[in-house]
Formats: structure tokens, C-alpha cells, sequence
């Protein structure tokens, strides 16, 4: 495999739309990535939150490969057993009675953005539709989601946004009561922990006392769990540590683990907003991708969720080893945060430069907002793999501080 000739070609076909690292992958495995050139990296960024079970898990690939022979792709005009079986799961431990299936995180929030607006204008009537988000929140890149994205950066060179979206502080009940108005606001579209926004988590109370605003304003709560989800925070959703329930969750990322899929679900009463030619998806639910997210689910929740129980003991050691790294450190790192295996640590510098000098060492670590490591490695990480991982991110620190 000619690495130099792969890289080349892909500066001269691709869009530029990455800053892509001169990296060829060849092969994963658990935690653990080769390149083209045979050089061993343990991945600490597991596709962003996707491969949940880590790379090339036997449930996943023997699901695909046995539907892979069955049936690849049939339309949505049609009912096939593998996507209703799915439903069925995500019903069964969820809030929701009804799903809608899509191919990605931003789509599945274009769905929800729908669904609350026809369900507004069914319930309440036209003039009802507005969205109230969050500064520094990510809900994805098309219009519609983009334009719920509490942040400008990705939003330059696209004005003007889609109207009808008004943003608010993250953990502010004050600021989000002020906002609502209920002659014009039809939701609330809030992440729990707002995870590409540099890994902020709420205070406990805050999503009770949204629940209850919206209760009592009569606007729906719209929960993105596309990175949260699928046992990510040590539970099977993120919502369950609020002890609270959503009218509407998006779903991606995890839930196919490696192959992309999305999830609307929502209350059956919400849900009957959407009737026959109010909103579709070609590929959306393929046998193919229902397959590898029902692999997914069942594994995460055989033997009594024991792999999310995995995630919550070694989110706790993960915690630990990064909050040691702080206490040596604490004129370079600002605070550590978050939830389960999606944990955060701010730096007081940018961290590029750490993020590039970790995989010079073997270690495959995310940068987001600008000074946050976010780690983010499969559900099924040992403690050794963590160790590895936080011996080069400390030694790295110590070196560049």
C-alpha cells in the first residue's frame, strides 16, 4: 500500500472539508488502530463517539456479514423484520413509543425539528414555532440544524440561518424561562452534556426544572443524545441520570456501531404529528444498518447491561486517572468534566499541538473547543488501555507545559 500515493490522492479528489492528519488507516481492532505503514495507535477518539463496541466488535461484523447475504437494501414502502425488531429495543428501554430512522445525527435533529413544528401547528396553530437552544451547542450541519447550533463558527460564510431559533446560556433555568414565550415557542432542543461545545455538564437539578418549565408552558423538551447516547455516560441514555423523560431524542453515532445510522423517537402522541409524505429518509432503517444497531444494543445490554456497567467503572477510574494528572499539574489544566467514558480536560493553552504530539507517541486523542481534550475511547476499554493512554497525555503535558 502506497501511503505517500493515498495521501496525495487525497488532497487531489476530496473536498477539503477536514484537517485531516497524514494518517492511513488500515485496520482496528478492540481499542487499537493500524495504518497503511503498520504502526500501532490505541484510539482514544473511536470515530467520535461511534464505536462504541471498539473497532470490528464479532457481534457487529458477523450481523452485517449475515445480512450482508440476506438483504442489503429494500424501500421504506416495504416492512422488513430487522428494523422492526429495532424499533422494538429502543422502545422497550426508552421514554418513546414510536422511531423514526435516518442515516445520521444531523438528519435525526432535522427530523425532531419537524416533528415539533407539525405537532405545534396540529396542536396549537401556525404562529407556534419557534426553537429555543443553547449557546456554545452542536446539533449538526445541515440548514436546519445548523441554524439550532449555538455557535457562529460554524455557522460563517452560511447566512443568513433559517429563522424561527433564539439561543440561551447552557445551564441557565433564569435565561430559558425569560426566553420562553408560549404563543411562539414550540420546543426545547438541549444536549445533556454538551459534548463537541468542550464536554460542559449541567448541574443536577437543571434538567428537572426545564422538564417543568415545559410542562408548564406546554413546549416540548427535544433531548440530542447523538453523542450521549447508546450507554456512552453509563447509562443506556443520558437523560436517565437527570431522572427525567424527553418528548423527543435523536439517536446516532453509537447506535450502529461503525455503520451510520439515526433515530428519532418521541412519545406516541408527539409522534402522530408525522402521518404518510410528512417526512422520509431513502436509506433511512436499511436492513443492512438495522442489523448492525440491534447487534449493538443487544450486546451493550446482555447480562444485565453489564457493558454499560463496564462504562460506569471505567468512566470512575478514567476520571481518577485524569483528575491525578490535574492535581500534578494544575498550572497547565483548568478543570477535568464529564460523564461514564465521555470526559473532558481543559487546558489553559490550545490543545493542538498536544493532541499532534500524543499521536506522535501512539495515542489518538480529540481537541474540541479549542482547549479540550475530550477522550472518548470504546465502552469495552480496560484499565490498562486507559493507563497507556494517560501515561502519554501526562508525559506529553509535562513536556510541552
Amino acid at each position: 500500500m502506497d501511503v505517500k500515493k493515498i495521501l496525495e490522492d487525497s488532497s487531489k479528489y476530496l473536498m477539503n472539508t477536514y484537517t485531516r492528519f497524514p494518517l492511513v488507516l488500515r485496520k482496528g481492532r478492540g481499542v487499537r488502530v493500524w495504518t497503511a505503514d503498520d504502526r500501532e495507535f490505541i484510539d482514544f477518539v473511536g470515530g467520535i463517539a461511534v464505536n462504541v463496541l471498539g473497532h470490528c466488535h464479532r457481534n457487529v461484523v458477523t450481523a452485517i456479514q449475515k445480512q450482508a447475504q440476506r438483504l442489503v437494501h429494500v424501500s421504506n414502502l416495504y416492512h422488513t423484520e430487522v428494523q422492526v425488531k429495532l424499533a422494538r429495543i429502543l422502545v422497550e428501554h426508552s421514554f418513546a413509543q414510536k422511531v423514526f430512522f435516518c442515516n445520521s445525527g444531523a438528519e435525526a435533529n432535522e427530523g425532531a425539528i419537524k416533528l415539533a413544528r407539525r405537532y405545534s401547528k396540529e396542536k396549537v396553530g401556525a404562529g407556534r414555532y419557534e426553537i429555543i437552544a443553547a449557546l456554545n451547542s452542536f446539533h449538526g450541519r445541515t440548514f436546519g440544524s445548523l441554524s439550532a447550533t449555538g455557535q457562529k463558527k460554524f455557522q460563517a460564510g452560511f447566512e443568513p440561518m433559517l429563522e424561527g431559533f433564539s439561543f440561551v446560556p447552557f445551564d441557565d433555568i433564569g435565561a430559558l424561562k425569560q426566553a420562553i414565550d408560549p404563543r411562539k415557542t414550540c420546543a426545547v432542543l438541549l444536549e445533556p452534556i454538551q459534548a463537541e461545545g468542550g464536554v460542559k455538564v449541567p448541574s443536577p437539578d437543571y434538567f428537572k426544572q426545564v422538564r417543568e418549565l415545559c410542562d408548564n408552558t406546554g413546549v416540548l423538551l427535544m433531548l440530542d443524545e447523538v453523542q450521549t447516547g447508546m450507554g456512552r455516560t453509563g447509562e443506556l441514555f443520558a437523560y436517565k441520570h437527570f431522572g427525567i423523560k424527553p418528548d423527543i431524542m435523536t439517536l446516532a453515532k453509537g447506535l450502529g456501531g461503525g455503520v451510520p445510522i439515526g433515530a428519532l423517537l418521541a412519545t406516541a402522541d408527539v409522534a402522530e404529528a408525522f402521518v404518510p409524505g410528512t417526512h422520509a429518509s431513502t436509506f433511512g432503517g436499511n436492513p443492512l444498518v438495522c442489523a448492525a444497531a440491534v447487534a449493538t444494543l443487544q450486546t451493550l445490554l446482555e447480562d444485565n447491561q453489564y457493558m454499560i456497567e463496564h462504562c460506569r467503572r471505567m468512566g470512575e477510574y478514567l476520571r481518577a486517572r485524569l483528575n491525578a494528572i490535574k492535581e500534578k499539574m494544575p498550572e497547565v489544566i483548568v478543570d477535568i468534566r464529564g460523564m461514564g467514558l465521555l470526559q473532558g480536560m481543559e487546558l489553559r493553552r490550545p490543545c493542538a499541538p498536544i493532541v499532534k504530539a500524543c499521536m506522535e507517541r501512539g495515542l489518538l486523542i480529540n481537541c474540541t473547543a479549542e482547549n479540550v481534550l475530550r477522550f472518548l475511547p470504546a465502552l469495552i476499554v480496560k484499565e490498562d488501555d486507559i493507563d497507556a493512554a494517560l501515561d502519554i497525555v501526562a508525559d506529553v503535558l509535562e513536556r510541552l507545559s
